[in-house]
């Protein structure tokens, strides 16, 4: 299928203002300059007229004391019985993204799904590098297990999700949990996810440049999150590279046709379903990385958005209730 035609306009925008000299590629910035304009792009991408009942800014502490901004979505009043949560990583190649940049898609989630979406704002590179990303998911999951009593949430209603790098994380930590024989998530949303730094598929080099997500922004990234070329090759940065315990919750994928990370996606659903995890897998034609932020440059996205939450709200709905 060709190029969704809004994203195709978006590309072409994107394309004119490098040629006009008002932007470049990620790569070729610093990384304050690339955080810089991805959340100056985020504004033109973002609707920002989605209401939610409580939002709730707040600090999460990490191992080592450091304060990780998070943001708590709360779709509606307390009803009197334990509820579900998302637990969102935002994505940006571990080096740009905030929760500003992905606010419009976790008030999307929250509302159409009814259920409290926390998004936890991890640190980022090359000023903290592997694995502090990963180690700071551990300590959000770990901050949000154990304080489902006075969120009036349910441990058994968890799920755990992202975006590109965000989806990485979400994936290694199911992983991990399972691995170490404790309660995780029931759910694993992943979009688009990252899932193998180690190597270059045949999508990475069909969609180089040009769609929106550069082969060579990805090395970067990479580059400034790893300590050396070896931390690739750890589960913890490419979880299609970890063994998978069968008992990890079952993880819905979402990729996109015109994307490089479009092969890791489909290899992490087969390693999954080789582990006997249940997998659902679509490739939403036409577009490229990114976009389930593009509600507000293209139509399409919001019914994608739409039926993602409310997929996830009535899923929670039916799990077991722990407490």
């Amino acid at each position: 299928m060709p190029l969704n035609p809004d994203v195709e306009a978006y590309l072409d925008l994107v394309g004119a203002g490098r040629s006009a000299g008002n932007s470049c590629v990620m790569h070729e910035m610093t990384p304050d300059q690339a955080r810089q304009q991805f959340d100056e792009s985020s504004k033109l991408m973002n609707l920002d007229d989605i209401q939610v009942q409580r939002v709730k800014d707040f600090p999460i502490s990490a191992r080592d004391g450091h304060a990780l901004p998070a943001r708590l979505y709360v779709p509606q009043a307390p009803s009197g019985q334990a509820g579900g949560a998302l637990l969102f990583f935002h994505g940006g190649g571990y080096v740009v993204g905030s929760l500003d940049s992905h606010d419009g898609l976790c008030r999307r989630l929250a509302v159409e799904s009814g259920v409290a979406v926390l998004s936890v704002a991890y640190r980022l590179a090359p000023q903290w590098r592997f694995p502090t990303a990963f180690e700071d998911a551990q300590d959000a999951w770990a901050w949000l297990h154990s304080h489902c009593h006075e969120l009036g949430l349910d441990r058994g209603r968890l799920a755990v999700g992202g975006d590109s790098v965000g989806g990485s994380l979400a994936a290694a930590l199911a992983i991990d949990i399972a691995s170490r024989g404790e309660l995780g998530p029931c759910l694993q949303i992943l979009l688009y996810p990252v899932t193998d730094a180690s190597c270059t598929r045949a999508s990475h080099d069909a969609f180089a440049r040009g769609y929106l997500l550069e082969k060579d922004t990805l090395q970067w990234f990479y580059q400034l999150y790893q300590r050396t070329p070896q931390d690739r090759l750890d589960p913890r940065f490419s979880p299609l590279l970890a063994t998978v315990p069968s008992h990890v919750a079952p993880a819905w994928l979402l990729l996109a046709q015109y994307d490089p990370l479009l092969d890791e996606g489909l290899a992490l659903a087969s390693h999954l379903r080789a582990a006997n995890v249940e997998v659902e897998l679509q490739v939403v034609d036409g577009m490229t990385h990114d976009f389930m932020r593009m509600e507000a440059v293209v139509e399409d996205v919001a019914l994608i958005q739409q039926s993602l939450g409310r997929r996830l709200g009535e899923f929670l709905s039916t799990q077991a209730i722990v407490g």
